[in-house]
């Protein structure tokens, strides 16, 4: 039986003033993941979970159908001392409801729930799996990336982000990499040892100057920025070490590899990064979910922002109520109208699409 659109965005915002007031700092989730637990159960819908990470799966479950997972995390960041609204409290004031996690991502982790709860039981083309996770803001072992397995093959994932229900169709990933530039020890008077400080200089300097070729029409040049160094014990040693590190936002035109293959090529230091994981991702302009959003109006860019996109490895958008720019900013908030928008817009994007 379908449910009114404006009953759905009723039960979505009950619910996001109840996450609002229950916190869930990453890794620190499990009073909200019991809340979304409660629910899908009181909608009669059986959750899954795992850990902090809660999902639930359409009725008509048909292998030989592709499967299309909704997805947005239900952790916050720590609130600054800026704020002033209590932030773990939801204000409502008129059309505008103010409170941690409101905005980034509450309005699209209910929303998502609401066109689950749309399309549960009713005849699709798709599978449909909706998964609202934990550890998004620290891009956590325990988050979405620990379920991906479980929930077996996906052929198009919706990343639920404040996008102002615009489609993100490519989104840059996180490289991070140390390296340590090493030469010999000797006294600063003499000519002795070899310095590893202009080994790094050397090294910096290559990393400050170079561009990969291929530029990514929605994202721009893969990003090089070194941030941080460190050498040396006292003004007379010449230091046989430098660390320094490596802020690299790729894009779609390389994979975290290349970029690290090309790097080590090209410089004098050690590199290692700290994780290979977080790659850019998209969806091709041509793709039927792409053009089904443009001829409803929906504008395309590249997000610079990072998502539990950078963790999957199919397809994705990433579209949402709100705007990111409120996203880690004090006294965060989201408009009730926004949800109501951006639930009605989920729904019609994904009724009747097809892969």
């Amino acid at each position: 039986m379908s449910i009114p659109i404006a009953q759905l965005a009723d039960d979505a915002i009950a619910l996001l003033r109840q996450l609002i007031e229950t916190q869930s700092f990453s890794r620190e989730e499990a009073g909200t993941a019991d809340l979304l637990e409660a629910f899908l159960r009181r909608h009669g819908i059986a959750p899954r979970r795992a850990g902090n990470n809660v999902w639930a799966v359409s009725q008509n479950w048909d292998e030989t159908k592709p499967t299309l997972l909704l997805n947005s995390h239900h952790d916050t960041v720590k609130p600054g001392p800026s704020w002033t609204y209590p932030p773990l409290v939801a204000t409502l004031e008129g059309d505008r409801l103010t409170g941690l996690g409101s905005n980034d991502a509450g309005a699209s982790a209910v929303s998502l729930l609401a066109v689950f709860r749309h399309f549960y039981d009713q005849p699709t083309a798709f599978n449909l799996i909706c998964a609202i996770t934990a550890e998004e803001e620290v891009s956590g072992a325990s988050g979405v990336r620990s379920i991906l397995p479980e929930l077996g093959k996906i052929d198009l994932g919706i990343v639920g982000e404040p996008t102002g229900m615009h489609a993100a169709v490519a989104e840059k990933g996180l490289l991070v990499l140390d390296g340590v530039a090493r030469g010999r020890t000797g006294h600063a008077a003499r000519n002795e040892g070899d310095n590893a400080l202009y080994k790094a200089l050397d090294d910096i300097a290559w990393l400050r100057s170079y561009q990969f070729p291929r530029v990514s029409e929605l994202l721009g040049p893969v990003k090089l920025t070194v941030t941080q160094i460190s050498a040396g014990t006292q003004h007379n040693v010449v230091p046989d070490e430098c660390r320094y590190v490596v802020d690299v936002r790729p894009t779609e035109c390389y994979s975290n590899e290349e970029i690290l293959a090309t790097i080590r090529a090209h410089v004098q230091a050690e590199i290692t990064a700290r994780s290979m994981h977080l790659q850019s991702s998209g969806l091709p302009l041509g793709h039927p979910l792409v053009r089904k959003a443009v001829a409803m109006g929906k504008t395309t860019y590249g997000s610079p922002t990072l998502s539990d996109q950078a963790l999957m490895r199919f397809p994705t958008l990433k579209l949402g109520p709100g705007d990111s720019a409120r996203s880690h900013a004090p006294d965060e908030y989201i408009l009730l109208s926004e949800i109501r928008a951006g639930i009605a817009d989920y729904i019609a994007l994904l009724t009747g699409f097809e892969f």
